[in-house]
């Protein structure tokens, strides 16, 4: 990771979703930030507000009923929340790529993937149609596709669930992105082809020192490409730190039971995969108590009247738990290191 400013830097995002039912808050005061060059892994199970999270961002909710209600969002030194329409597309795929979650439905059926590919190239970078196929087939080799230039003229029912995710890796590649959002870009795919998907990823940031934020619910894939670790629940952050040091020591009791959750395949002592008990949060208000409060094994009195910072519990790592602020559970720290 370089040293310096953080490429992308997030503080306080809150976004409101206005339905007939309420008002669902699905985000709520996110903060975090991206250095360059590094993989920063977002985890939390569905409807915790990862994606909701990312695509605030880029301002790829339908609004309304979706609204961003207050926040900042700073990159390449403005605000992505206060540009203009016209400039925000300029930022969208062009020094921000997105790869959404599944390609089966992300890729155009009546247009070749060459024409998809060669889209942004000529929107953005102002490539002629020669120059933009050229490029086009260049990106179809750099992520692995056989006989690129002849594929160019395919269609995606032609290519295989991998190959297809490989073609949304290379539209979202096709300016040169500062920055990449992948949006449970294995999700879709059986295990092999997730592992080889998890392997180009790996080698592309290696050659193009972009930085990645990789949105998923597996913690296992996350172990062996992120740097650092953002976990969500209930819209929020519960977890931040260096992915060593989540994994070796969690320190937020959600955080730990989904820890549990992974299968092992180590030669230690069997354990018995375990679920989380209860549901997520209805998010109708926004929270002023913990979201975790009513799953948690450790909560007690405070946890159901006020909503937890984050506390630091380490270098670069923090947890937004009660029994991690000595000051209010001095014995607090030590259960939640050990549960």
């Amino acid at each position: 990771m370089a040293d310096g400013p953080p490429v992308l830097d997030v503080r306080d995002l809150r976004t409101v979703f206005r339905t007939r039912s309420g008002d669902v808050h699905a985000v709520n005061d996110v903060s975090f930030s991206l250095s360059a060059g590094e993989v920063l892994g977002v985890v939390g199970e569905s409807g915790s507000g990862k994606s909701v999270t990312m695509m605030s961002l880029l301002g790829l909710l339908p609004m309304p009923p979706a609204e961003v209600s207050g926040g900042a969002v700073t990159f390449e030194g403005r605000d992505l929340l206060t540009l203009p329409h016209k400039e925000m597309r300029a930022v969208r795929g062009a020094r921000i790529g997105f790869i959404f979650q599944d390609p089966m439905t992300s890729l155009n059926p009546v247009f070749t993937v060459g024409f998809q590919i060669m889209e942004p190239l000529r929107k953005h970078m102002g490539l002629s149609k020669s120059a933009a196929r050229s490029r086009a087939r260049e990106l179809l080799e750099l992520v692995g596709i056989p006989a690129a230039g002849a594929r160019l003229d395919d269609y995606p029912h032609q290519f295989s669930g991998g190959m297809r995710q490989r073609v949304m890796i290379a539209i979202a590649l096709a300016c040169d992105p500062k920055v990449l959002i992948a949006d449970e870009p294995t999700t879709a795919l059986d295990v092999t082809i997730q592992a080889q998907i998890i392997e180009l990823m790996g080698e592309l940031r290696a050659k193009l020192g972009m930085a990645v934020i990789w949105i998923t619910h597996d913690l296992g894939v996350i172990a062996g490409i992120a740097d650092r670790v953002v976990v969500m629940y209930g819209g929020q952050i519960v977890e931040h730190g260096p992915v060593d040091a989540l994994f070796a020591h969690p320190r937020h009791p959600y955080t730990q039971a989904l820890l549990t959750t992974i299968p092992s395949v180590r030669g230690e002592r069997k354990r018995r995969l375990t679920i989380i008990e209860g549901q997520p949060p209805i998010l109708l208000a926004p929270p002023d108590a913990c979201s975790f409060r009513d799953r948690c094994p450790h909560a007690f009195d405070i946890c159901h009247r006020l909503n937890p910072q984050r506390y630091p519990v380490g270098p670069d790592h923090d947890a937004a738990c009660f029994l991690a602020d000595p000051g209010l559970a001095p014995h607090g720290s030590r259960t939640l290191a050990h549960a």
